[in-house]
C-alpha cells in the first residue's frame, strides 16, 4: 500500500496527468475548430440541408461526449493536484491549484453540462420535429423554432471553444513555468 502511495504521489505521475489534461484541451479546442473550419462547411456543399443537418447532429453528439470526458477528466486531476498540493501530503512538489484554474474549469462544467444535458437534446428534438413536419406550414413554424435555438447553442458552443482554450493558456503557462506557481522567485543565472 504504501508503495501505491509513493506512486501515486511521484512527478511522474503529476507529469502524465499533466499531459491527459493537455492532451484533452487540445482535442476540445481542435476539434471544434475543425468541425467549424473543415466538417460544417464540406457538408453543406456536399449534402443537401435535411442529410447534411443529420450528419451534423451524430457529429456533435460525439463532440459533446469528447468534452463531457474531458470535463470528467479535468475535475478528477484537477481535484488529484488540489490534494497533493495540501500541506499533509508529503513529498508532493505540486503547487496548489490557482484561482483562475478553478473558476475556469467551474464555468466549463456548468457550461458543458448545460449543452450537453439540456440544450442539445432539446435542439436535436426541434430538429427532427422540423425534418419530419408534413405541410410547409408546419416546416416553417418547427425550422423557425429550431433555427432560433440552434443559434443559442452555436454561441455557447463557441463561449465554450473559448474558455476551454482560456483553460489551456492558464495549464499550460502553468507547466512552462512552475517556479511562478510554486511561489518560488526564478533564479537568474
Amino acid at each position: 500500500m504504501e508503495r501505491l502511495l509513493s506512486m501515486v504521489r511521484g512527478r511522474k505521475w503529476a507529469f502524465f496527468l499533466a499531459l491527459l489534461e493537455l492532451l484533452g484541451l487540445v482535442c476540445w479546442v481542435g476539434g471544434l475548430a475543425l468541425i467549424l473550419v473543415a466538417i460544417i462547411p464540406s457538408v453543406f456543399t456536399t449534402m443537401n440541408m435535411e442529410l447534411g443537418g443529420q450528419f451534423l447532429r451524430k457529429v456533435f453528439e460525439r463532440y459533446n461526449t469528447l468534452t463531457g470526458g474531458v470535463v470528467l477528466l479535468l475535475v478528477v486531476t484537477t481535484a488529484y493536484r488540489a490534494w497533493m498540493s495540501r500541506e499533509g501530503v508529503e513529498g508532493s512538489h505540486v503547487p496548489p491549484v490557482p484561482r483562475r484554474e478553478w473558476i475556469l474549469l467551474a464555468m466549463l462544467g456548468v457550461m458543458t453540462g448545460a449543452i450537453v444535458l439540456v440544450i442539445d437534446p432539446y435542439v436535436a428534438t426541434l430538429q427532427h420535429a422540423a425534418f419530419s413536419a408534413q405541410s410547409e406550414q408546419e416546416k416553417h413554424v418547427a425550422y423557425e423554432a429550431f433555427f432560433r435555438v440552434h443559434v443559442l447553442i452555436r454561441a455557447l458552443h463557441l463561449l465554450n471553444g473559448g474558455l476551454a482554450l482560456g483553460l489551456l493558456v492558464v495549464k499550460f503557462h502553468q507547466w512552462t513555468h512552475p517556479q511562478e506557481m510554486s511561489g518560488r522567485k526564478p533564479r537568474l543565472v
